[in-house]
């Protein structure tokens, strides 16, 4: 059996052979602007690349620059949103743009002072610098964090020895080109159920090799499962904030065009309101400006 020095070896160089075949094409990665960059973490953050794809174009297309985005209203933002669910990312994205443009155009490099941009954390942080700055920091998502658990260690991690495995992958010019492997990989092989017998990792990964329990079940950077959106409050609020976002309406219509109960209709337009995503006009909603 390899030691663990050797087999960190093994799977770092079975990844990167494996790039070609895993590497999903997607229309960000590579791009020459930080912005562009930005504005994909963002869209991703619990929303499925495939739901990405095509946004991230529209919006691109729209709003090119951090300039452009921060002079449009907040309520034309939150339209382009629509269909990518969690719309208070809109919100804080409006935001970033309005105090990026502020302090001269440019996305922040350093994990310090992105961390200080509305709706950015860690993952989000890291995948910035990173992606748009080559910065050698590495992505810890719930992806990434199967990979680890299974191939590289064979056992639960926690938080803190999840990210610090991550960041001791990444050697000098290759942060954005491993990290984008080790999400291909997690988002298409290793994930909640696992596809092993076609990974291309397969000969490298560290739980083939040993077996045992999955260990990615209780580690560091493995989410629960989503809750069903079907029927869910999260549904519901998505479907009022739609037809708000067509324009003024009052709490009856909404609920006479939206099917939902008086009760909830009320919490739910109060959540929108707290979130900064709609105001009352009288007896009318619409979107915040």
């Amino acid at each position: 059996m390899t030691s663990g020095a050797d087999h960190h070896v093994n799977f770092a160089r079975a990844l990167r052979r494996a790039i070609p075949r895993i590497d999903r094409h997607l229309p960000w990665t590579g791009h020459a602007s930080p912005w562009a960059i930005l504005v994909s973490e963002f869209m991703l953050q619990q929303t499925s690349v495939s739901r990405v794809r095509d946004a991230w174009q529209r919006f691109m297309e729209r709003y090119p620059t951090p300039g452009e985005c921060a002079r449009a209203p907040q309520s034309a933002i939150i339209r382009e949103w629509q269909g990518l669910g969690y719309p208070r990312r809109a919100v804080a994205l409006h935001q970033t743009a309005r105090i990026v443009t502020a302090q001269g155009g440019e996305v922040p490099r350093s994990l310090v002072d992105l961390m200080q941009l509305p709706g950015v954390g860690n993952y989000t942080a890291r995948a910035i610098a990173s992606f748009a700055y080559g910065e050698r920091v590495g992505v810890l998502d719930t992806n990434v964090g199967r990979v680890l658990a299974r191939a590289v260690m064979n056992q639960p991690l926690r938080p803190a020895a999840a990210q610090e495995l991550a960041d001791s992958f990444v050697t000098r010019g290759s942060s954005a080109r491993w990290n984008q492997a080790m999400l291909d990989i997690g988002a298409q092989w290793c994930r909640s159920r696992p596809q092993c017998t076609t990974c291309p990792v397969r000969i490298a990964c560290r739980w083939h090799i040993e077996g045992g329990e999955d260990p990615a079940v209780a580690s560091a950077g493995v989410s629960r499962p989503q809750t069903r959106f079907e029927g869910s409050a999260r549904q519901q609020r998505g479907r009022v904030l739609r037809r708000i976002s067509e324009g003024g309406v009052t709490s009856a219509q909404l609920a006479r065009i939206t099917g939902v109960d008086s009760t909830r209709l009320e919490a739910t337009l109060s959540g929108l309101m707290r979130d900064g995503l709609i105001v009352r006009r009288g007896s009318r909603f619409v979107l915040a400006d």
